[in-house]
């Protein structure tokens, strides 16, 4: 870990002790979570505190984070059976229509606004999250009134996940067809969706009826052992 990242770190703690909910420093990269109540506060110190400087909002994204760390794809090995986990669900992410979401604690919070930062002046980037307290109407406060670059990604994270931002001027679905029921990037969504589109030559109109595909998964990820990440203490001598 460099000594200038970790003086920053340093600095984000003790500048902003009573509003950081955690500090996490690893792969050479920072990231800070603050309470809704107190983004619109630590976003504006970012941007204009002069050992801060970031100027620049890069990216906004909306995180589901009621599946978090489970995964039924990620091996190190095939079989000769082949892969029943193209078949047999091993975890919530091929929904049916119907389906509930099982979540292990409900109670935990659920939706994240994830902002990743960019300071010229300093050459160095930063991520700030913060977590929506009512995962059944989850709300965070919009931060272009800070940065004016995150107006289309707010619409795409209130879109996608159905994070609210309030006091956002303008906040409507900017990717989804009009009409469109859900969020199709939380957890609980069905990957082949609720409905289907068509052009019905008789009515002379697009109609939509009920997903009539079944949710099937071609090509598992294995995860494979890379030479070039094997440490040199562990490389065989030849």
């Amino acid at each position: 870990m460099s000594e200038k990242l970790t003086q920053h770190a340093d600095a984000l703690r003790n500048h902003f002790a009573d509003k950081l909910v955690k500090l996490l420093l690893d792969y050479d990269e920072i990231t800070i979570e603050v309470k809704p109540a107190d983004l619109l506060e630590v976003a504006t110190g970012l941007r204009d505190e002069a050992e801060f400087g970031y100027q620049q909002l890069a990216d906004l994204c909306g995180v589901d984070y009621s599946q978090f760390a489970k995964s039924e794809w990620q091996t190190n090995e095939t079989t000769n059976t082949g892969f029943s986990r193209g078949v047999d669900a091993a975890t919530m992410g091929r929904l049916s229509f119907g389906d509930e979401l099982e979540v292990e604690d409900d109670q935990a919070p659920r939706y994240a606004s994830v902002m990743h930062l960019t300071s010229y002046r300093h050459n160095r980037r930063l991520r700030v999250k913060t977590f929506a307290d009512n995962n059944d109407f989850p709300v965070v406060p919009s931060v272009t009134q800070v940065w004016a670059s995150a107006d289309w990604y707010e619409r795409e994270a209130f879109d996608l996940y159905g994070i609210l931002y309030s006091e956002h001027p303008d906040l409507r679905r900017i990717l989804t067809d009009y009409g469109f029921v859900g969020h199709p990037f939380r957890k609980d969504f069905p990957l082949v969706g609720h409905v289907e589109m068509r052009y019905d030559p008789e009515q002379k109109r697009v109609i939509y009826e009920p997903v009539s595909i079944e949710p099937r998964v071609l090509v598992p990820r294995v995860s494979r052992d890379d030479h070039r990440y094997i440490e040199a203490s562990d490389e065989v001598a030849e």
